[in-house]
């Protein structure tokens, strides 16, 4: 497989921002973004959709630890 072309590289990473935006609208509700995700990844290589898909679970929860919020633990009372 041929490395993607600059256009391509560009078509990715907006079909990418156009469904990470949905997301942030709707509170994660993937099932409100549905077409935002299949033009994602229908205008990326599968590998690309696989780490992006990663990259904002890190930086969400990156967020949330810099928030104070810590997912994962439950306070004991």
């Amino acid at each position: 497989m041929s490395a993607p072309s600059m256009e391509e590289r560009k078509a990715c990473w907006g079909a990418r921002d156009e469904y990470w935006k949905c997301l942030d609208e709707n509170l994660e509700d993937a099932s409100r973004c549905q077409k935002l995700r299949c033009s994602f990844e229908s205008r990326c290589p599968q590998q690309w959709v696989k780490y992006f898909d990663k990259r904002r679970d890190f930086l969400k929860y990156k967020e949330q630890l810099q928030a104070g919020e810590f997912p994962g633990t439950t306070e004991k009372s």
